[in-house]
């Protein structure tokens, strides 16, 4: 559809990808060497910058291969979530994401016999062939960022500064998808439109007490119930100093752009307004 087609324009406009003829710009030439979504080519590329590739090129082969998680048989869920919970990332699911690809790493290097890794994604109630598929993603990308030239940072998952840099990258990709628990119950309000979704089951999130208010989704999906899948917490302080003014000044007037606007205002005086007030 037109309309379909003018959003990917203005969201490639918002990454930077286009020049002012709607050309590919540089940036999003190189953007393109990469066979994934836009905001994750964004996020992979903005990795280089915030020296967090390692864990970056897990998280986008991660997301770019189905769900890891598979639908546990009736009466085993409670056993699924258990097994689960030991791999689950108190900063959200995209690190949740970087802990299961470690340990099936682990797993499979450790294994002797050929049908070992199976067993044990079977025993965490995980899929195999997802995981094999994003160990194939994840080492076809490592080879276009070689080809590319772009440097590979070492890995240096679990330290705070780390997982700063990854919720950086993160946001220079996926800005476009934030959302705010408006209730404190878990019902999100997407700040580009005014659409109210929930946290996905496979979220590390699910049912826990403590429920973030501010949030980064991976993609919303209507067909699961309008949630909002691979979820992971991000403050808005994060949120102000990243986000392209060009893209929040576009936001139509909306509750949304309201709350946004308070946020920016309070964490980030516009060095403007100090001019006009002398």
């Amino acid at each position: 559809a037109p309309e379909s087609l003018m959003q990917a324009l203005e969201d490639l406009d918002y990454l930077a990808a286009l020049d002012n003829d709607g050309n590919l710009s540089e940036f999003g030439i190189i953007m393109s060497e990469f066979p994934l979504d836009p905001q994750l080519s964004k996020a992979l590329l903005a990795s280089c910058e915030f020296e967090c590739v390692d864990e970056m090129l897990t998280i986008a082969a991660m997301v770019t291969a189905p769900s890891c998680f598979l639908h546990a048989p009736p009466g085993t869920e409670e056993i699924a979530l258990s097994c689960w919970h030991r791999f689950s990332h108190p900063a959200g699911d995209h690190f949740t994401l970087i802990n299961v690809f470690n340990a099936f790493k682990a797993a499979t290097a450790n294994l002797t016999e050929p049908g070992n890794s199976e067993k044990w994604c079977r025993d965490h109630f995980l899929s195999c062939s997802a995981l094999s598929m994003a160990e194939m993603i994840r080492a076809e990308l490592v080879e276009i960022m070689k080809r590319i030239e772009l440097p590979i940072s070492e890995p240096d998952f679990g330290s705070e500064e780390n997982l700063l840099s990854i919720k950086k990258a993160l946001l220079s990709g996926y800005f476009m998808h934030i959302a705010r628990d408006v209730d404190g119950s878990g019902n999100y309000l997407m700040l580009t439109h005014k659409q109210v979704a929930q946290l996905h089951p496979f979220s590390s999130y699910y049912n826990t007490r403590r429920i973030p208010e501010w949030v980064l989704f991976h993609e919303f999906s209507i067909s699961e119930g309008n949630s909002i899948r691979v979820v992971s917490e991000i403050s808005p302080h994060l949120f102000a100093e990243l986000v392209p003014q060009y893209y929040f000044s576009n936001l139509p007037p909306s509750e949304s752009k309201d709350i946004l606007q308070e946020v920016i205002n309070h964490l980030a005086p516009i060095p403007a307004m100090k001019e006009e007030q002398k």
